[in-house]
């Protein structure tokens, strides 16, 4: 059943209650509170995130949905940030397998605010089959250094983070230092080494990434837990 993403309907999870994440504890600053939409019982569940170019090419769209759909099937809940590009791909990649497999995204707004507006109707569909998280209250529009913030969410949230066509200074790159730190792992796809899509991720390999060619290289390095749900 579909309900409406309302300030009625969005749940608060405060540190320090039974259903916070005990991951987000890793960071420096962990959220005092976190405002969902969805299934709360997935903020538990193993996860993966997939991030990447905003202006992903058409091959990386593909790729992006390849990654979600694999890894959803594997019992990873696929998280990204609902941007465009790899973020979007990704979200629709895992939902595309059926009701049974869901996909969470970290936004930098309030949860009654989809950004950007052209996402407004995915928001709606990952909030009714799987779970939206933001640190912000309901109203609070998109603020670039809201997105950062998210980012460290979501690395926080990962077992590991996997990066799609990423430029130098993409976004992407944030979340997979964050995730580094984190002690999380960090898997990026190589490319054509003219192509600026994949500056970021040659980057990242050459800074100790792993190499992903597929997604059997990803479940190769994790341990995923048994997920209760």
């Amino acid at each position: 059943m579909h309900i409406p993403i309302t300030p009625k309907t969005i749940q608060e999870i405060q540190r320090g209650s039974k259903n916070y994440p005990l991951r987000l504890n890793d960071l420096a600053d962990p959220p005092s509170c976190l405002y969902i939409y969805g299934n709360i019982h997935l903020l538990s569940a193993p996860m993966v995130a997939i991030v990447g170019s905003r202006k992903a090419s058409m091959e990386g769209l593909k790729v992006s949905r390849l990654f979600a759909r694999t890894l959803s099937k594997a019992g990873l809940l696929v998280v990204s940030g609902l941007a465009r590009g790899i973020d979007g791909a990704a979200h629709t990649g895992a939902m595309s397998l059926g009701t049974d497999y869901q996909t969470a995204a970290v936004c930098g707004t309030g949860l009654d605010m989809a950004y950007p507006k052209e996402h407004a109707a995915l928001a709606n569909a990952i909030g009714n089959q799987g779970l939206l998280i933001s640190e912000y209250p309901a109203g609070t529009g998109p603020k670039p250094y809201h997105f950062p913030r998210r980012n460290r969410i979501i690395a926080a949230l990962s077992l590991g983070v996997v990066v799609i066509e990423a430029a130098e200074r993409s976004g992407s790159l944030i979340t997979a230092r964050l995730a580094a730190e984190l002690g999380r792992e960090v898997f990026a796809l190589p490319g054509p080494i003219y192509n600026p899509l994949f500056g970021g991720c040659h980057q990242l390999i050459q800074q100790g990434a792993k190499l992903a060619r597929n997604p059997d290289d990803v479940l190769e390095e994790l341990i995923i837990p048994k997920n209760p749900f």
